[in-house]
């Protein structure tokens, strides 16, 4: 069992009682509302949410053997169920009801909530082809053979996260059988290793909720979950935590716990026909640490359980897995144990950790990409597409460590870092010449306000010169994996710029990445020497990549765009965008070095004046290590470089203020900069690489303090 690391509070919400006069309850819209797609669900709910069935579902239901149904006992406890019969079992004899021939089973603790009259939720899914539907209305029971739905809601369902499995019947569905079974008041008394197993080793179950409607109509829904094995973690006090993946965004399950929180699951092991029946209380947390640790989680839920029931061999019916059956979707998703050690590096973020150099790759005749794997078994941090690395190595012939940093290219999702870097300095060419896989080096938690929303509906244009690539690479990677992981990708561009095709790297992980977008990137590669490189085949475009070129590529569009190159070449794609009126908050860009991009800002009255840099002789105090100097207007220093005239060794990589390496408190007094930096400070934090004390709001002579 595991401890979680402290999340935000579970969403409170408290329904008004209103009747929502439309297809989706109060719950529901809530969570809507939060994901932002209320008013585009309540158009969707009209068109999907039917009163009957359609000749497709009447076809599909007398196709199973099994389904799964939710029901509500005396006490109001909701429990999900697994019922099995041949196929045939189910069959529509008109479109407004589904007969159900299966005896009632009082072992079942479902059974007691199977009465005429009552709510019921049901699944229909086909597990060696991914279908499934539901439907939820009314009992009518007439015999305990079996029962009849008038259905109240049916609707299809998507087919993710979805084993799959074929079947076979190992005795007669109809025959009584005594399974061995056992009750157990919480998940604690109950947690015998056949139970734990059952529930970590898990990469499916289903859950029933229920909420009362102000017309005094119940309904009752059952939803299908999946992901890889260990998706659903027990917890030290005997509840379960669950991700929430990307789904169909109508919420029936979350929003019935905000309504009514109590849920019902069931597991079943494939292989025995053991089923394990939880009952008990449930809330929704929307974000914390937790959501972003766990690789597609959007949220998750937690199982208060109340009543456990393990009844063992109770189906007659068991499934094995096909070859390759395991879901996308599902691969798309992490694991509890990837993300507790993510957990883990993030209480360490801003420390030095040892890294080791897992894979090196050759992208091209300067280009090497270092697979990076933290040497301590932890995770890596979350980060954002397109940020940095911060790097500290010791290189030959200096006494101290050196840091740089170096843009990901590895996309969000992946497991470890990787950093493609060109040998053009001297920690790059150490670490082309003298470094090998499994030598370490340091890193420290990803940084850059450089970075992609996948989610954007705008289209994204991606314009790439030379080294520039690595983000770019990462920003697609991130693309692709959430397109699949939701079933919608952003519309991209990607205009990648090389003097010659051996200058040129990725070459087979763009192509892979385009063919995966599944028509929804667009590649143009520009040669400036197209020499013995083959039109079409190696490259879209020749010369170099100006306001021409991308219009008449471009459809007319309102774009985001994103810049990554030596400087001289953002500048002029920059000067080019803005000549054409895009505005400047449209133009992303990503710096490197000092020599940083000059904007042209659009009316931006958010954005503070700079305040002027002091015009006198200055005291700067460096607490942490008892020395002091004195910075003078007049030698045009920055604080980064008085510290190292002092005799210090901040770290610092960019010198431009823009990777954030250099980040200082400050204790006392206040700085400037000649040029807002693009790294983000807090208000009593100093970017020293490029601050200067600024003038004082009186006449004191105070010293400026900062913590170094």
């Amino acid at each position: 069992m595991n401890t979680p690391v402290t999340s935000s509070a579970p969403v409170k919400f408290t329904p008004s009682g209103t009747d929502t006069n439309g297809p989706w309850h109060e719950g529901e819209i809530h969570m809507q509302k939060l994901v932002g797609v209320d008013e585009r669900m309540a158009e969707v709910g009209k068109r999907v949410l039917r009163d009957h069935l359609i000749d497709q579902h009447r076809q599909f239901y007398p196709q199973l053997p099994f389904a799964v149904f939710g029901a509500v006992d005396d006490n109001g406890d909701v429990w999900a169920t697994l019922r099995a019969n041949h196929p045939g079992f189910l069959h529509s004899p008109d479109p407004y009801q589904l007969a159900v021939d299966i005896p009632r089973d009082p072992a079942d603790p479902a059974d007691a909530g199977m009465d005429d009259g009552k709510a019921i939720g049901m699944i229909g899914i086909e597990l060696h082809t991914r279908r499934r539907n539901r439907l939820n209305g009314t009992i009518a029971r007439s015999s305990d053979d079996g029962f009849s739905i008038r259905v109240g809601h049916s609707y299809g369902n998507c087919p993710q996260y979805i084993q799959l499995r074929d079947f076979e019947f190992t005795r007669d569905p109809l025959t009584p059988v005594s399974p061995e079974i056992k009750l157990y008041e919480n998940l604690e008394n109950a947690l015998n290793d056949r139970v734990r197993a059952m529930i970590t080793a898990a990469d499916t179950f289903f859950v029933a909720t229920y909420v009362d409607r102000p017309d005094e109509n119940r309904e009752v829904d059952v939803s299908h979950r999946g992901g890889k094995p260990g998706f659903v973690r027990i917890d030290d006090d005997g509840s379960l935590t669950i991700p929430d993946f990307a789904g169909n965004l109508f919420f029936n399950t979350l929003g019935n716990i905000l309504a009514n929180p109590k849920a019902g699951l069931v597991f079943t092991d494939f292989a025995t026909g053991d089923v394990l029946q939880i009952t008990g209380d449930a809330d929704v947390i929307v974000d914390g640490p937790e959501i972003a640790a766990f690789q597609g989680a959007e949220r998750l839920w937690r199982v208060f359980p109340r009543k456990v029931t393990l009844r063992k061999a109770a189906l007659p019916i068991r499934w094995r897995d096909q070859t390759d059956g395991a879901s996308p979707n599902s691969l798309l998703t992490g694991n509890w144990e990837t993300a507790e050690r993510k957990i883990a590096a993030m209480k360490n973020a801003i420390i030095w950790k040892n890294f080791k150099i897992a894979r090196i790759v050759k992208e091209n005749r300067i280009i090497k990409s270092f697979h990076l794997e933290p040497l301590d078994g932890t995770g890596t941090l979350p980060y954002k597409a397109g940020q940095h690395l911060p790097i500290r190595v010791t290189v030959p012939g200096h006494d101290k460590p050196l840091i740089r940093t170096y843009t990901l290219s590895s996309g969000p999702s992946d497991n470890r870092y990787r950093i493609s870097v060109k040998r053009e300095g001297l920690v790059s060419s150490h670490l082309h010449d003298n470094l090998a896989e499994g030598d370490v080096i340091e890193a420290r938690a990803p940084a850059g306000d450089f970075s992609i929303d996948a989610h954007v509906k705008r289209p994204a244009v991606l314009i790439a010169g030379g080294i520039g690539i690595t983000p770019m690479i990462s920003m697609l990677r991130h693309i692709v994996y959430e397109g699949l992981r939701t079933r919608g990708f952003r519309p991209t561009w990607l205009f990648y710029a090389a003097r010659t095709l051996e200058d040129r790297a990725f070459d087979d992980e763009l192509v892979e990445l385009v063919k995966a977008a599944q028509g929804s990137i667009r590649l143009v590669r520009v040669l400036a020497d197209p020499t013995d490189a083959e039109p079409r085949k190696d490259y879209e475009a020749s010369g170099r990549i100006d306001m021409d070129l991308l219009r008449s590529l471009l459809p007319f569009d309102d774009f985001d765009f994103y810049l990554c190159g030596p400087p001289p070449f953002m500048q002029a794609i920059y000067d080019g965008l803005r000549g054409l009126n895009i505005t400047d908050t449209r133009i992303h860009a990503e710096a490197f070095g000092p020599a940083s991009l000059q904007r042209s800002h659009d009316s931006q009255p958010d954005l503070p004046e700079l305040a002027p840099a002091s015009s006198t002789d200055t005291k700067v105090d460096f607490s942490g290590s008892d020395k002091s100097a004195i910075w003078k207007p007049d030698d045009g220093k920055t604080l980064l470089e008085l510290a190292e005239d002092a005799g210090l060794a901040p770290e610092a990589s960019c010198r431009g203020g823009n990777c954030g390496t250099c980040r200082t408190k400050i204790l006392q007094g206040n700085v400037t900069y000649k040029t807002r930096p693009s790294a983000k400070t807090a208000q009593d934090e100093a970017l020293i690489c490029c601050a200067v004390p600024a003038a004082a709001e009186d006449s004191s002579d105070e010293s400026l303090v900062l913590a170094l």
